[in-house]
């Protein structure tokens, strides 16, 4: 499990607007930094088009490297540490660019 892998993620059980159910999700954390069996995750949810004016979700179109089934937004407002053992399989992975574009929507989330 390392940085910019997709992996399906039971994100249940959940509070009020929290992110739900198993779903993809892209870790972001540095594969160097911490001892717990935790991931940094950003979830991935079906993309809307009214995503394209919010500055904390990515675009995400399916491609045979991602394996993602349809096109996708990384919801970087939903960041969150969880688990190792939320982690169901891995899915596929992100490139260099979109991993990018997350970092870029994290840093607005986190006022970074």
């Amino acid at each position: 499990m390392k940085r910019s892998e997709i992996w399906l993620i039971n994100l249940d059980p959940t509070i009020g607007a929290e992110i739900r159910k198993t779903r993809p999700a892209v870790i972001v954390n540095d594969d160097a930094l911490g001892i717990l069996p935790l991931k940094v995750i950003v979830p991935i949810t079906d993309w809307k088009p009214n995503y394209a004016v919010a500055d904390w979700m990515v675009k995400l179109e399916p491609n045979a490297i991602n394996n993602l089934a349809k096109g996708s937004a990384a919801d970087c407002f939903q960041v969150r540490s969880l688990s190792q053992l939320r982690m169901v399989r891995k899915i596929g992975e992100l490139d260099d660019l979109k991993m990018s574009e997350i970092e870029g929507a994290l840093a607005k989330v986190l006022r970074i």
